[in-house]
């Protein structure tokens, strides 16, 4: 090979190395040449996966141009600018005043750009990036075609309004346009934490609409709240069209009242004339208030009331449910001391309602769910107003409360305070109460009122008392008679004699054993109304007095981890002091009293008579420390005034009544007359006995 030749062949190996150089692509020619092999290897294997699906999913134009339309329509116009926007979840899209559309759309690898995706400019895209992003934004486009003039409100920030009075500090969320938490001001829980009736981790309610395409739950849409004034904030949604439905929130001063009503405009071309309700769910965790969790969950309840005023409640001590399928004035998620009631003024239409127990959760104590049904128009301006009462079950503010409400109304507040029987009920409203809240008034010191209470309801019973006290001495002179009466006429084949000659003496002296029982039995509605009212009071919570911390939970002396079960409750893990010491006052009382009844013949009864005292110690444990607190005191009362009528109380005076009595002609009263009838009666069987026996020797 010669030189010209081998010189040739050089420059042309330059010359095509040269141009091989000049034209190697770019690394963004490579990386784009490295995603399409990409995309076509992942349509290789969808192909294979699916032989009908030959292509990759793009938007069509139809759908681009559907994107700039729905934005226009549904979003939310600068007048400025004239820009719409239209925010859903994970899908932000604008449209500018010369139709130009952009946006973002979200996907699991990042933020996609949407003015590409509409032109399936797909470069620098995953084909997983790519076909995540489109079905996003026509998962996005179809909810707002479904929600209509609602879909501008599906995606916001969430921010709260706080509304207060002296009362009440309420925190109002844009996120459904809700009460998201309700403190009350003058009350702290068990744990120094403030009382909370509402708390947005926990509790919620809502409102539900039925459009021509879909559910509308008011708890999805990001409201837009207006502050009007003090005590007013509206929560807006504005539908477009003029179209609007709003919640409007007012709280007066120095009140536990909120009321919520229900303002819309325009509705009739969003909602059918054929939609004649609108339900309303509401979803409460309770949250345990009180260090005596036992009583608490004994006391706490979903209450509900009839239109006719009667009030009842799902069971306090287990899972329970009920479906009511006529109207209902209001519902509440009732706590020992506290309530959320919510009120309607026009009634609700139904209720379904559910509790459950929630044991095993240390920080609350039941769960509860209440759907409601109210009446609804398109048309109407208001069309449901209601009331929550938040706030304590006090009976002067309830009381006071009920007036205030709805005035032509009697809304029967009152009776979520437990206060017994109607008879006893009576009691507590009419007397007891007045009293307490009289003494509490004036003095600060709940121990001091509960005694000053105490001896104002020992003044009132003294004539029963005194009664009872009397008839005690009368049968303590007379108890060495009885006892002569016993000895002459011993066994049971004497009984009869022996009751019969008793009654005998009883009309001479002019006494009737009956005559000490029978004031007791007149006390006995004032004892029990009392043991219905101290554990309802609400002016004991937090109160201490002597050792007791709170008057309104257990006084623990002693306390272990467990609680102790019994068939008639839970006796509880500890042991109360005030019990302790109203149980040993009780067995003392018991004594004095023994000792001025005869027991011969019922010798089981003494036992049974020490053990009821005893009884009471189980019975009584878990009970307010105010409770015991009062029998303690009533009893130990009692058992001065029994000693006292002893010492200046003459039992030769009585002794000489007796006497006197026995010298009048009696006439003899209707038991002595039945002993009699009922002795001859005996007397003719037992000699008819004795005639047959004699007849069959013979």
């Amino acid at each position: 090979m010669d030189k010209n030749t081998l010189m040739g062949m050089l420059l042309m190996a330059l010359v095509i190395f040269g141009f091989t150089w000049l034209n190697q692509p770019s690394q963004e020619e490579l990386e784009r040449q490295r995603q399409e092999r990409e995309r076509m290897e992942q349509a290789e294997a969808a192909k294979a996966a699916d032989p009908g699906n030959l292509t990759l999913d793009s938007i069509t134009g139809a759908e681009a141009a559907m994107v700039a339309a729905t934005v226009r329509e549904l979003g939310v116009t600068d007048s400025a600018t004239h820009t719409s926007t239209l925010r859903l979840e994970g899908v932000s899209l604008s449209v500018d005043g010369a139709g130009t559309v952009g946006g973002t759309v979200t996907t699991t690898s990042g933020v996609v750009e949407v003015a590409p995706l509409l032109a399936n400019r797909l470069d620098g895209m995953s084909m997983t990036a790519a076909s995540e992003a489109v079905a996003n934004l026509r998962k996005a486009l179809t909810t707002a075609v479904r929600y209509k003039g609602f879909a501008r409100h599906l995606a916001g920030d969430s921010t709260t309004v706080r509304l207060e009075n002296e009362k009440l500090a309420l925190d109002l969320s844009n996120k459904g346009g809700v009460i998201a938490r309700a403190e009350l001001k003058d009350y702290q829980s068990y744990d120094s934490t403030a009382v909370t009736l509402l708390d947005p981790a926990t509790d919620s309610y809502g409102f539900t609409l039925t459009s021509a395409t879909q559910r509308l739950d008011t708890r999805e849409f990001y409201f837009n709240p207006v502050q009007v004034n003090d005590s007013t904030v509206v929560m807006q949604l504005a539908l477009g069209d003029g179209a609007t439905w709003n919640i409007r929130y007012t709280l007066p001063k120095d009140s536990y009242l909120v009321r919520m009503d229900i303002e819309q405009e325009g509705m009739q071309s969003i909602i059918p004339s054929s939609v004649a309700t609108m339900d309303l769910d509401w979803h409460q965790k309770m949250r345990r208030l009180e260090a005596g969790r036992v009583f608490e969950e004994r006391n706490s309840a979903l209450y509900y009331m009839y239109p006719d005023g009667d009030v009842a409640n799902l069971s306090e001590n287990k899972n329970d449910k009920k479906e009511v399928n006529q109207q209902v004035k209001w519902v509440s998620c009732k706590n020992q001391f506290f309530s959320a009631v919510l009120m309607s003024a026009t009634n609700f239409a139904a209720a379904d309602m559910d509790s459950k127990m929630l044991e095993d959760d240390a920080d609350f104590i039941k769960e509860m769910n209440i759907a409601l049904t109210l009446d609804y128009s398109a048309s109407k301006a208001r069309p449901a107003s209601m009331i929550f009462y938040l706030g304590p079950n006090s009976y002067p503010v309830m009381k006071a409360v009920e007036k205030q409400v709805f005035p032509e109304e009697n809304m029967h507040l009152t009776k979520l305070i437990p206060l017994g029987w109607p008879i006893f009920r009576w009691i507590n409203t009419l007397i007891i109460i007045p009293v307490f809240s009289f003494l509490g008034s004036f003095i600060s010191n709940y121990g001091i009122v509960i005694l000053l209470l105490t001896i104002f309801i020992k003044i009132i019973l003294y004539p029963f008392t005194y009664k009872s006290l009397r008839s005690q001495a009368v049968m303590r002179t007379l108890a060495p008679d009885i006892k002569a009466i016993n000895d002459k006429y011993p066994g049971q084949e004497n009984a009869m004699k022996r009751s019969q000659e008793t009654m005998a003496l009883y009309t001479r002296a002019g006494a009737n054993p009956m005559s000490g029982c029978v004031p007791m039995l007149l006390q006995m509605p004032v004892l029990v109304a009392m043991f219905w009212f101290f554990p309802s009071a609400i002016e004991l919570r937090g109160k201490s007095f002597l050792w007791a911390k709170d008057l309104a939970a257990p006084d623990a002396i002693i306390s272990w981890s467990q609680n102790i079960p019994l068939i008639s409750g839970t006796f509880g893990n500890h042991i109360s002091l005030f019990c302790l010491l109203m149980t040993v006052t009780n067995i003392i009382y018991t004594h004095s009293t023994m000792q001025t009844q005869n027991q011969s013949g019922m010798p089981g009864m003494k036992w049974m008579m020490y053990l009821m005292p005893v009884m009471f110690l189980f019975i009584f444990n878990n009970y307010a420390a105010g409770l015991s607190y009062y029998y303690f005191l009533s009893l130990l009362i009692t058992i001065i005034m029994t000693y006292a009528f002893r010492h200046f109380v003459s039992e030769d005076k009585i002794r000489a009544k007796i006497a006197e009595n026995a010298k009048k002609p009696k006439k003899k009263g209707w038991m002595q007359r039945k002993l009699e009838e009922a002795q001859k009666q005996q007397q003719a069987m037992m000699r008819e006995q004795q005639r047959r026996a004699g007849g069959k020797k013979n």
